[in-house]
């Protein structure tokens, strides 16, 4: 599986989870230095959780499907 495909599943895997609180992610792009960078959607935009979402909830997830990813960023 690639890279892409990777992140995409990581981030299904999530989805469920901000949905039920009437959010959600997109993926934007991976940099040429493997930083991941999202746009959170719906109620996630903002939710003065979303930094803890972002960092704890998405990253982790990320990073566990790809563990050369560097950092998730919300753009």
């Amino acid at each position: 599986m690639e890279t892409l495909e990777k992140i995409e599943v990581a981030l299904q895997s999530i989805r469920p989870y901000l949905q039920k609180d009437g959010g959600d992610v997109e993926f934007v792009e991976l940099t040429e230095d493997k930083i991941v960078k999202v746009r959170l959607l719906g109620a996630c935009v903002d939710c003065d959780m979303s930094a803890m979402t972002l960092k704890a909830g998405i990253e982790e997830s990320i990073k566990s499907a790809v563990p050369e990813v560097v950092s998730v960023e919300a753009v």
